[in-house]
């Protein structure tokens, strides 16, 4: 590590949602910039206008708002390096790519789409490098009067990066080791398109040199660029400045064969989205994690563990300590397969140890939604703490506590009927006297009277626990049952048993 402030950035294109490898890179950017007391950049790389999506790039600004990863600099907060939409510093790429071309390393390309389309025919698996650049309409190909006309005509045209030849290009990876390319397998990248807009290949490099990127981290879809950027820190003089490299595994379907899609998610039934996004233009939805009913410190805890871990058994970890446990030899080489299924345990397990007052905002709005009114907060908090533990999403808070709030509808009658007597009828009865009495229960001593009451009857306490529970919730679920009856209240539990005995009796 070098003296130099550590700088990472998240680079997106504005074009649809958030995958949850893209949040994955951003968490890895936020949790090695701040070990290191660095800076985090989220810069919004927009320059393929044909592909801009209107609200994505606010969609970007609320996913990593939603995470708790938030940037340092970006368009919404400024920075010393402003401005942060790379469509606002235009300007500026033309004259790098203009001095590439003045020292031999770019060439201006003239060659209409047609033509090209042609070539592609004519040449199968063409590529437009050192083999065919000398049979195009190039600078390099034309003679000079006749490239000064055309660009004094206006002619358009692209500027081409010019890959040299039968050389190595390599670089130490922080997580591969040290790769290296063929340059004759890399074909010559537009840099500067026909409208004068850089394409990612020269604007990432121009924006981390002028931003002062120490560390880029990218997923490992970008491998395949990384000689045409590691030429480019050469040829502009910045070789000495260029940041450490880490190029990120991919995250997998779930049958680890190839990278994790929205249309896996789709076919599979789970979201691959942070957040719900909706096509603007198609009005497709596609499902987000948060809607699902996720919290954010578990969907970070799950993506962390996509590819690095600890070194310990250690699974649950807060975003304070990602943090200070964050460390790049960690990161595996390997792609990591996504399970839906474990990515719900961790976030039953973040529910289980979140306290109930930060949960409380979010179930509040969960039973709203189903037209029950909170009137005693307090009462709700108690409500949140006693099932918590049975919830795995955020959703289950309704099932699991709607009961609370307002009388079963219906019961499992299924579960009752067929063995119902009136012994057990009499049994509820004498249980309402125990209710009715002036005397207070805590849920263990409402236990104990209830399993002494059927020993007196001659019953099996479990032969009278479903029913009870039945009784107070409508169904085979919940908490401990006298830990229901006793936060409903022994007046609420007499009226619901009442209520039951007649559905039980009919």
């Amino acid at each position: 590590m070098s003296d130099k402030k550590v700088r990472v950035r998240f680079a997106p294109s504005p074009t649809g949602g958030l995958h949850l490898g893209g949040v994955r890179t951003v968490l890895f950017n936020y949790l090695f910039a701040k070990k290191h007391g660095g800076d985090f950049v989220l810069r919004i790389e927009d320059t393929d206008q044909t592909r801009y999506v209107d609200g994505a790039e606010q969609y970007i600004m609320d996913c990593l708002k939603w995470c708790g990863l938030t940037p340092d600099e970006s368009p919404l907060v400024g920075g010393p390096f402003a401005p942060y939409r790379q469509s606002e510093r235009k300007p500026l790429y033309r004259e790098y790519a203009e001095r590439l071309v003045e020292n031999g390393h770019a060439y201006y390309a003239f060659d209409t789409s047609e033509e090209l389309e042609q070539k592609r025919k004519d040449v199968p698996n063409f590529q437009y490098g050192h083999a065919y650049r000398h049979e195009m309409r190039n600078s390099l190909s034309l003679p000079l009067h006749e490239v000064e006309k055309l660009l004094h005509d206006g002619t358009p045209h692209v500027i081409r990066i010019k890959m040299p030849e039968d050389e190595t290009i390599g670089f130490d990876d922080m997580i591969r080791g040290h790769v290296t390319f063929d340059s004759n397998l890399v074909d010559d990248k537009v840099l500067l398109k026909a409208d004068g807009m850089p394409t990612y290949h020269l604007a990432v490099v121009v924006d981390d040199h002028l931003m002062k990127i120490t560390h880029a981290f990218r997923g490992e879809e970008w491998l395949p660029s990384a000689p045409v950027h590691i030429l480019l820190w050469k040829v502009l003089g910045w070789e000495a400045e260029m940041p450490a490299w880490a190029h990120l595994p991919l995250i997998l379907k779930p049958d680890g064969h190839g990278k994790l899609s929205k249309r896996d998610g789709a076919r599979l039934g789970f979201p691959v989205y942070a957040m719900n996004w909706q096509d603007n233009k198609t009005g497709e939805l596609t499902p987000g994690f948060r809607e699902l009913g996720f919290l954010p410190e578990a969907f970070l805890n799950l993506l962390a563990m996509l590819g690095w871990n600890d070194g310990t058994d250690q699974e649950i970890f807060s975003l304070d300590e990602l943090i200070e446990k964050f460390s790049i030899d960690r990161i595996s080489k390997a792609g990591a397969k996504f399970d839906f299924e474990k990515a719900k345990w961790y976030n039953a397990e973040w529910i289980k140890k979140s306290e109930a007052e930060s949960l409380k905002l979010k179930v509040w709005e969960i039973l709203k939604s189903k037209g029950i009114v909170i009137k005693d907060e307090a009462y709700l908090l108690k409500v949140i703490d006693l099932v918590k533990e049975r919830c795995v999403l955020l959703e289950d808070f309704y099932q699991q506590s709607a009961y609370f709030f307002q009388q079963p509808a219906e019961y499992d009658l299924n579960a009752v009927k067929p063995k119902w007597t009136d012994a057990k009828t009499d049994f509820f009865n004498a249980f309402i006297s125990i209710l009715s009495s002036p005397e207070t229960f805590d849920a263990a001593e409402l236990e104990t009277r209830f399993k002494a009451l059927a020993e007196e009857k001659g019953l099996k306490a479990g032969d009278v626990m479903l029913p009870f529970r039945i009784m107070l919730v409508g169904g085979k679920f919940g908490p401990h049952v006298f830990d229901i009856a006793k936060l409903l209240g022994e007046s609420e539990a007499i009226i619901r048993i009442e209520k039951a005995l007649e559905a039980f009796n009919a």
